[in-house]
This record gives structure tokens, C-alpha cells and sequence, in this order.
């Protein structure tokens, strides 16, 4: 009787289990909105993205299906089967050499492992093959410790950290094409709800792409561990119409704003180590290990993401990166509070 409660409970216990899997997979779907910008995998709003869910879902019916059919199974052999007292010392029917049963489960599994295989074939081929249109956007990726660099080399625009692509819709289909690259170690670059994860690898270019079929913000991360900050090493994609966009692209092709009353700040600037790793349009800063500086204050965040782009924040993360981001490569610049200020005024002027 004991054993029979026992094998009740477990069965129960897996039952809630698969319920709770299949519960929290549905609010997922029903509750995501498409608008909160919230990294969400079951609110894709590209082609790739819907891809991978689509085969997503197809999987975890199929596994679900296994599931229940196993798991019937095992409950009615523990019950039908179960241990009794007028059993005892007695030996259950043995079965040997079913044909049937042998077929059974060497055919069937072999069966669900093609299904799965050509759906994920399938998949994995529209994604990674599909053919790059005359009206696509080219743009180059480059993961950094720990930072984004984002260059467009047919606008001839450079930027960091937030990256901004145009509206892909039917009546006017434009695509963005992403070349993947590393310049120190390994990375991964994924927004979910518009693309897969695609790794960036030390001298091994890798590519992807999206079609973004709404406007807005959406969020992603490096999803693979490069170091002390991977955890605040963010994304932002920024989904414009194509008036936004191309407004965008006409002030990020602008040289840094020449404002004398800052003039004291680029001073600064230009006669500390900042310009051995920033470079600004139009002055001697062509450094190269950290971001491009040009519009700076057109951005929302700074440090990857890790703060708002606010003059209190940019104080800080001058004076003490380690307070907001430890573990970063962005040196502390020892520079008096006079200094700080005229800095942080002209760091306000890029825009």
C-alpha cells in the first residue's frame, strides 16, 4: 500500500511538473507585449526571430507528446504491475524476443530524430542562406571587453553600443545585414525577439541578419561569458522608420559640434590619455580601444548600457568607471574637479 501511495505521489509530482512547463510556455506567448521593450523570446518581431520560435515550439510539442506517452506508460506499469502479497516469492512473466515491441522503439525513435533534424535543417538554412537584397543595410559588429562597435561602412558612420536600423516592411523590404566580429575574445551577439544568438569569434568572421517588422527599442546582451562585465556588456537596437533613420544617418555623418564656450573641456580632452582610446570627428582623438565619442549625448546609455546617459552619470563614470561598471578597462582619470566639470561640459556638447 505504501508503495503504491509512493509511486501515486511521483506520478502526481511529474504530472504538476509537465503542467507547469506547458502553463508558463502559453503565458509567455499570451502575455507578451510587443511594445514594453522587454527581452522577450516569445514576442518576435523579425523573420529570423519567428523562425526559431515556430521550430521552438514544434520541438516542445514533440517532446511533450514523448513525454506523456512515457510517462503514461511508466504510471500503468508502477500500478498494473506493482508489487502484491499474494505475489510474493512468485517471478512475473518474462517476455523475450518481441518482434513488435523491438521495432516499436527502434523505428519510432529513429522516425521523431529525422522529423526534428529536417525541421531544424530547414530553419537553420532559411536563416543562415537567405540571399541579401540590393536594398539590405550593411553593418559591421564589433564586440570589445566590453562594449559594441557598430560601423556602417557604406554610410561611413561609426558609432557605439546603440544601434539603429531601419523599419523592414512588405511594401519596402530592408533588411540588416550584420558582418560579426571580435576584437579580443569571445562574444555573442543577441537581441531575441529580432535574431538568434550568432557567437563573434577572434579572427573568424561570422554573419546574421533581421528584418525588424515594427519601430521601437528592443534589448539584448552578450550571451556569451568574455570577462569580468559580460553581464553589463548590453544592446540596444533602435527600429526607426525610414524617415527616423535616414535623420539619424544625416547627424551621425556630422562632425563634432565646435562650441567655444566648452572649448576649456576639449582643452582637456585633448591633452589627457582620453584620446588614446576615443576618437571625436574632427579633432586629434582618433584613439581606437574604446568607443567613438563623435555624437555622444545622441545616445540613451553609456558604458554599454550599464547607466543613463546623464551628466551626473558621465561625472562618474569619468572620475570612478569602477563605481559603475567593475572589472571595466575604462581607466579612472585622475583630473581636478575643475577639470572634471569642463569635461563633462564638453562631453555634453557632442551631439
Amino acid at each position: 500500500m505504501q508503495r503504491k501511495q509512493n509511486s501515486i505521489k511521483l506520478s502526481a509530482l511529474f504530472m504538476l511538473a509537465l503542467l507547469f512547463l506547458f502553463i508558463a510556455t502559453a503565458a509567455g506567448v499570451a502575455l507578451a507585449d510587443p511594445s514594453n521593450g522587454l527581452t522577450n523570446i516569445f514576442a518576435p518581431e523579425s523573420t529570423p526571430a519567428k523562425s526559431i520560435l515556430n521550430l521552438s515550439i514544434f520541438v516542445l510539442i514533440i517532446t511533450a507528446i514523448i513525454f506523456i506517452v512515457v510517462f503514461t506508460l511508466l504510471v500503468y506499469s508502477i500500478v498494473k504491475f506493482r508489487g502484491r502479497a499474494v505475489d510474493a516469492g512468485r517471478e512475473p512473466a518474462q517476455v523475450y524476443g518481441s518482434t513488435q515491441i523491438e521495432l516499436a522503439w527502434t523505428v519510432i525513435p529513429i522516425l521523431i530524430v529525422v522529423v526534428l533534424f529536417l525541421a531544424t535543417a530547414r530553419t537553420i538554412h532559411a536563416v543562415q542562406d537567405a540571399p541579401e537584397p540590393a536594398t539590405a543595410l550593411e553593418v559591421t559588429a564589433i564586440g570589445h571587453q566590453f562594449w559594441w562597435e557598430f560601423r556602417y561602412p557604406k554610410l561611413g558612420i561609426v558609432t557605439a553600443n546603440e544601434l539603429h536600423i531601419p523599419l523592414s516592411d512588405a511594401a519596402h523590404p530592408t533588411p540588416t545585414f550584420l558582418k560579426l566580429l571580435s576584437a579580443d575574445t569571445d562574444h555573442s551577439f543577441w537581441i531575441p525577439q529580432l535574431a538568434g544568438k550568432t557567437d563573434l569569434i577572434p579572427n573568424h568572421p561570422n554573419s546574421m541578419w533581421m528584418d525588424p517588422h515594427r519601430t521601437g527599442i528592443f534589448l539584448g546582451q552578450c550571451a556569451q561569458y568574455c570577462g569580468t562585465q559580460h553581464a553589463k556588456m548590453l544592446l540596444r537596437v533602435s527600429v526607426d522608420s525610414p524617415d527616423d533613420f535616414y535623420t539619424w544617418v544625416r547627424s551621425q555623418k556630422q562632425p563634432a559640434i565646435q562650441d567655444e564656450t566648452v572649448s576649456a573641456g576639449r582643452r582637456v580632452f585633448e591633452t589627457t590619455a582620453c584620446i588614446n582610446c576615443h576618437s571625436i570627428a574632427g579633432t586629434v582623438a582618433t584613439g581606437q580601444f574604446g568607443p567613438d565619442l563623435t555624437h555622444l549625448m545622441s545616445r540613451e546609455t553609456i558604458a554599454s548600457g550599464a547607466a543613463e546617459n546623464t551628466a551626473g552619470n558621465l561625472r562618474l563614470w569619468i572620475k570612478n568607471p569602477e563605481a559603475i561598471k567593475p572589472g571595466s578597462l575604462m581607466p579612472a582619470m585622475q583630473v581636478s574637479d575643475a577639470d572634471l566639470d569642463a569635461l563633462v561640459g564638453y562631453m555634453e556638447s557632442l551631439k
